[in-house]
């Protein structure tokens, strides 16, 4: 690997980070389920790393290429090479042996870092839902294979919560990644406010782009519901973990519009306090939807 390039990170190096908003998902899993999950998302922000970082797209789609080697070795015997950063890749080995993640779902995750690498445009919402399922969708439905479930409509669950994480993502982050050169945001909600690059390279929101984020913010208000509308009652408390990340979103969402939808300074969080209470509360079974009353 290039020296600019970190390796795949540990699972313990990734989760123990308190800054990222998954720490206060998988807190509460059984220690096997959290070191399952752990090693998924250690996978999918290596891919992050890559495509988000420094390195030249083609290097970049060079070390996504050796992702894919890693699982191959994973799926062909669970036990690959050393030099593929051994206490990750074994964790993920172990991970793909012991729940049934079909491997078409890694496919398609490294298919939608492939889509960042060649630039992010899209011409409609259907377009952008492609890459939400390639880059969130995939994870949601790993997830449940590892946190169990009973009913198939929660993959549907799953999908939907996917896609709302991905999209508060994208709002959050909409004015950055434009001065990365990256627009996520579908070309005809743009042309249908008005909104073009100069305003999304601003230091302020303008009134066309304040009701551009106010119309996709009810977007995925309702990817929110449709994902609480798919989930049953028989796997509700399995999905604790799923819940816990729905809701410090939902809190991110709700934050974005407090602000009046001014995401041109510094990068909108939640105080790790915060994130923390929340999941307490979801966890004892409060309604994510009503967390900030």
């Amino acid at each position: 690997m290039s020296a600019a390039v970190q390796p795949l990170r540990t699972p313990t190096r990734f989760t123990t980070a308190a800054v990222t908003n998954f720490y206060y998902s998988f807190v509460f899993l059984p220690r096997d389920q959290r070191r399952a999950i752990e090693s998924v998302y250690a996978f999918a922000r290596r891919g992050d790393d890559l495509v988000d970082g420094e390195l030249p797209a083609s290097e970049a789609s060079a070390e996504i290429s050796r992702l894919r080697e890693l699982l191959d070795e994973c799926y062909a015997d669970g036990q690959p090479s050393r030099r593929l950063a051994p206490p990750a890749a074994q964790a993920l080995a172990e991970t793909v042996r012991s729940y049934p993640i079909p491997r078409r779902l890694f496919d398609d995750l490294i298919l939608g870092l492939r889509m960042d690498l060649d630039g992010a445009r899209y011409r409609t919402f259907e377009d952008l839902g492609v890459y939400c399922y390639r880059v969130a969708g995939t994870i949601g439905l790993m997830s449940i294979e590892i946190f169990g479930y009973r009913n198939p409509q929660t993959r549907e669950y799953a999908l939907h919560l996917g896609t709302a994480l991905q999209l508060v993502n994208i709002l959050r982050d909409v004015a950055s990644d434009a001065r990365r050169g990256r627009v996520y945001l579908p070309d005809e909600d743009l042309n249908r406010f008005g909104v073009t690059r100069d305003h999304l390279l601003g230091s302020r929101p303008s009134k066309e782009f304040v009701d551009l984020l106010r119309f996709e913010c009810g977007r995925a208000r309702h990817c929110f519901d449709l994902a609480r509308q798919s989930l049953v009652r028989e796997d509700r408390r399995s999905m604790i973990a799923a819940e816990i990340m729905a809701a410090i979103y939902w809190r991110l969402l709700e934050e974005i519009e407090h602000r009046d939808y001014n995401v041109f300074g510094p990068r909108i969080a939640l105080p790790r306090a915060l994130k923390l209470w929340t999941a307490l509360s979801v966890y004892f079974g409060r309604d994510w939807r009503r967390s900030r009353q």
